[in-house]
């Protein structure tokens, strides 16, 4: 009995450790406390027992004050568990007929006989069909081998089971079990009678596989090596948004079903970490961000977001100083009033050519060289500032002579001289990529080089539009 107390004691530590659980989840169970032997019998001698007077205890029952059963058991599925009972008593009340009557039962001292039993038991749980978390109420059926004394006999055994489960994996435990004997005879120390075996004790349920701690066992647990929660299947939800991580986009950051979990904190369809400017409702086409004058830019960008504008100019419009109706991005004289046509510069008149020639005309040059005379000056200086009025036309210097000398040296002094008048053009700030100049010598006179007056016209430098 000393060990059994301790075997009880073992128990109670064992129930701190266990986790909550239903019998699929922890099919292992062991059970223990005490029984009661009811040895009472019907009045026609047959061994069949007064189920009325089962709760007579006091009259009827062997009870040992101390932990005298065992029980383990493993549940094997749809209800049922099969297992193994152990107890142990003392019969001190032995209920037999009394000599010379026909109904009249006594109870006797057999002697304190030892009591011991094994029993083999297959129980069915209606817990499940009740669907209750807390009463499970059971049946169960099997055999064992009993020992009354030096008596020894085999049962075959029925019975009825309450449990209350104060947690999942705790409870209370009440059974009775009906043991039939097939030994007819009532002799104390010699025969096995049938009767009642009563068990009260606390039972508790384990073995299952939780890798995690999270109280989800593996078999029903998504996320096995990851603590989680009951209601995701034990997977986790670490932001709390009522989303798996396993079944969210953004487990850190709390979002909604309809993003996947994640969030959109400015509600326009875009989740924030997608949205280039997620605490203002833009578009899609911005990416989220706004783009108020629907000008394409969006106006964290926009230099002008009030104003629709091109996007190559930052999101403003492009200005036209010179109001030519050309934009001053594509056109060439922005300051100058200009025609389309001529990409916003003005385009020169037959005018501004005559008197481009009426000047060049007065170009006067040392005799024989390219370099000229001082009077001179003011002229080229007048040309300049023409040529400066239309900084994006190209124009050609030529450079001409009379027939006096030979034609290889006429040739070289009308290209000399084309070639100094471009050059102070440029040295004045014309753009070198506007001119060009070329000497035709004498071959195109424009009068007589008979006379001093018809070679003196021919002596030229003429101007020309280049287009």
């Amino acid at each position: 009995m000393k060990h059994l107390n301790k075997l009880f004691a073992a128990g109670l530590l064992f129930a701190g450790l266990t986790s909550q659980a239903q019998n699929g989840d922890n099919p292992w169970a062991v059970s223990f406390g005490a029984n009661a032997v009811d040895t009472k019998v019907s009045a026609d001698g047959n061994s069949s027992p007064q189920f009325i007077q089962l709760l007579n205890a006091r009259d009827n029952w062997n009870i040992l004050p101390s932990v005298s059963y065992l029980n383990v058991s493993r549940y094997v599925g749809d209800g049922f568990s099969v297992g193994l009972t152990g107890s142990v008593n003392k019969i001190d009340k032995w209920l037999e007929r009394v000599p010379g009557t026909d109904n009249t039962d006594a109870i006797l001292n057999p002697g304190d006989l030892s009591y011991y039993a094994v029993d083999a038991v297959i129980k069915y749980s209606f817990q499940d069909l009740i669907k209750s978390t807390w009463l499970d109420p059971s049946i169960n059926v099997g055999g064992g081998y009993n020992f009354f004394g030096d008596a020894s006999a085999g049962t075959v055994n029925g019975g009825l089971g309450l449990t209350f489960w104060v947690t999942e994996g705790i409870g209370i435990q009440l059974q009775s079990t009906y043991k039939h004997s097939f030994d007819e005879n009532r002799v104390a120390d010699a025969d096995v009678p049938t009767h009642i075996q009563h068990f009260a004790g606390l039972t508790f349920r384990f073995g299952g596989k939780d890798t995690d701690g999270d109280g989800v066992y593996d078999k029903d647990d998504a996320c096995i090596n990851e603590p989680g929660l009951k209601e995701f299947n034990g997977c986790p939800d670490t932001d709390k948004d009522g989303i798996a991580d396993k079944d969210d986009a953004c487990p850190e950051v709390a979002g909604t079903p309809e993003h996947n979990g994640c969030p959109d904190t400015d509600g326009d369809g875009i989740i924030d970490n997608e949205d280039a400017c997620p605490e203002v409702a833009g578009t899609k086409i911005m990416n989220g961000c706004p783009d108020a004058d629907g000008d394409g830019v969006a106006d964290k960008d926009d230099k002008c977001p009030t104003v629709k504008g091109a996007k190559d100019n930052g999101g403003c419009p492009w200005p036209d100083t010179d109001g030519d109706g050309v934009l001053d991005k594509d056109d060439k004289c922005p300051t100058v009033v200009g025609t389309v046509a001529n990409n916003g510069c003005p385009e020169v008149s037959d005018e501004a050519i005559k008197k481009l020639n009426d000047y060049a005309k007065t170009i006067l040059f040392n005799s024989g060289k390219s370099s000229f005379q001082q009077q001179t000056y003011p002229v080229l200086q007048a040309i300049t500032a023409i040529l400066k009025e239309y900084p994006s036309s190209k124009f050609s210097i030529e450079g001409h002579t009379d027939s006096q000398g030979s034609d290889s040296l006429n040739q070289k002094l009308s290209e000399d001289r084309a070639g100094a008048v471009k050059t102070y053009l440029i040295e004045n700030g014309i753009d070198a990529s506007r001119l060009t100049s070329a000497g035709y010598g004498e071959t195109m006179p424009i009068d007589s080089n008979k006379t001093a007056k018809g070679r003196a016209n021919n002596r030229r430098v003429e101007v020309k539009l280049k287009k």
